[in-house]
């Protein structure tokens, strides 16, 4: 009988022959996924015998990874901000270069126990304003999306984080029909330039929410749609914190000064990419600060 030592050896090696970039971490947690273990676990046992059933269970995961279907959706999981979260086919995969984004609005933040109000556009799995308000411990959080499915995902989150009192759900079209004053307003829009998403890894071209990455022919429609409606919302004092594509923070900032938002300083993600714009409204007679 084969040992899960050596299935995990044959299964690194075939995801590997299909071009999965982490062969051998993946095969660890499926196989992981196909005992009902721990990941760690797999390693202290090796000699254990896999067995018929769970043999079973590995192959249909291992089929689904070879087709280049993201291991967030086989494990319907994945983890931001140490924190688990729910991802569906609904939802786009969070990653690590949001952190970015959550890291900045908590370093502009000056007191973390005012009762901050947050509203997040697109929020997909809900990981933007949900790792927010578990930093945040009095802060109260509007999150919008205009797919009912994500906001599912998104409220299943806010539960199991035992987060779902702090937290309001609304399905629209970015800021349509919302009112009122929000001392910081999130958003990872869809900035992909349309022609480009074909040419993206599969695990995203093939299986993530193209309604999730297309930004339009150059990949900026959606901040143009957001401008007015995040000038519209923001308090005075607000800020206001996006998520952007590589080589985008220079125009993003443009459309958002036309607004009335003033570029405060850009936030660059571990690996030196310029990620995450942080605005706030300008001064009455200053409307287009440039960008450096």
């Amino acid at each position: 009988m084969t040992t899960c030592g050596e299935a995990l050896a044959d299964l690194a090696r075939r995801l590997a022959a299909a071009g999965v970039e982490s062969p051998r971490l993946d095969a660890r947690l499926l196989l992981a996924e196909a005992l009902g273990l721990e990941p760690m676990r797999v390693f202290s046992h090796p000699e254990r015998p896999l067995g018929p059933g769970a043999a079973a269970r590995l192959q249909e995961l291992a089929d689904r990874r070879l087709a280049r279907e993201p291991m967030s959706h086989i494990l319907g999981r994945r983890e931001f901000w140490s924190l688990s979260f729910g991802v569906t086919a609904a939802t786009l995969d969070p990653r690590p270069d949001t952190e970015t984004l959550v890291e900045a609005v908590l370093a502009a933040l000056p007191d973390r126990e005012r009762p901050w109000r947050l509203l997040d556009f697109g929020t997909g799995t809900g990981c933007i304003p949900l790792a927010l308000l578990h930093e945040l411990p009095a802060a109260t959080a509007l999150a919008v999306d205009v797919s009912a499915a994500a906001l599912r995902v998104a409220a299943d989150n806010a539960r199991a984080l035992g987060l779902e009192n702090r937290i309001r759900f609304h399905q629209g079209d970015w800021g349509q029909g919302l009112e009122g004053a929000f001392d910081v307003i999130t958003s990872n829009p869809p900035y992909i330039p349309d022609d480009d998403i074909d040419g993206l890894e599969r695990e995203v071209a093939a299986w993530e929410p193209r309604q999730a990455l297309a930004g339009g022919a150059d990949g900026l429609d959606c901040y143009r749609a957001l401008a007015p409606h995040v000038a519209r919302l923001l308090a005075p004092n607000g800020l206001a914190a996006l998520e952007v594509g590589q080589g985008q923070a220079g125009a993003v900032a443009a459309i958002f000064a036309g607004a009335g938002l003033a570029l405060e300083r850009v936030a660059a993600d571990l690996a030196g990419t310029e990620r995450c714009l942080l605005l706030r409204p300008a001064a009455k007679d200053v409307r287009n600060i440039p960008f450096k």
